[in-house]
């Protein structure tokens, strides 16, 4: 049996649109307000940004066997224990009869500074793996 991609093609065209969108009224809503961020910050701020790539996941979580899954995108319930740090919020859990299956967190890059901003997000994400690791363990 293979993978259900669930659309993934159509999917992932709404998604980048709803990226762009969402940015763009985040940074509409900031200029309205009078309190704009420097730069490009007024268009990341909001945090709806990945909505549609999180959604995405979620149809494929659930179109290959873990329809039943408990799939947890509020706060309140997005926090697990962590070794170096007490707590990590994440994006997305998703846990199957009581077990962890998955923890993800959604981040973007946009903007001038890539080689900057791949290197923050591949040492953030060596640093996370490290600290869920060593506290499962």
């Amino acid at each position: 049996m293979g993978l259900d991609l669930v659309s993934y093609d159509t999917k992932a065209r709404e998604a980048i649109k709803l990226f762009w969108a969402n940015r763009e009224k985040a940074r509409q809503k900031q200029i309205e307000s009078g309190s704009r961020d420097t730069g490009e910050r007024g268009s990341v701020t909001a945090g709806k940004n990945m909505d549609g790539f999180v959604a995405l996941v979620i149809d494929i979580v659930r179109a290959n066997g873990l329809d039943r899954a408990d799939i947890h995108q509020k706060r309140a319930l997005l926090t697990l224990p962590g070794y170096f740090r007490p707590t990590k919020l994440w994006d997305l859990l998703i846990i199957n009869e009581g077990r962890l299956v998955a923890a993800l967190e959604f981040k973007s890059q946009v903007g001038p500074s890539f080689g900057n901003n791949f290197y923050n997000r591949a040492e953030e994400a060596i640093g996370v793996a490290h600290d869920l690791w060593t506290a499962y363990r």
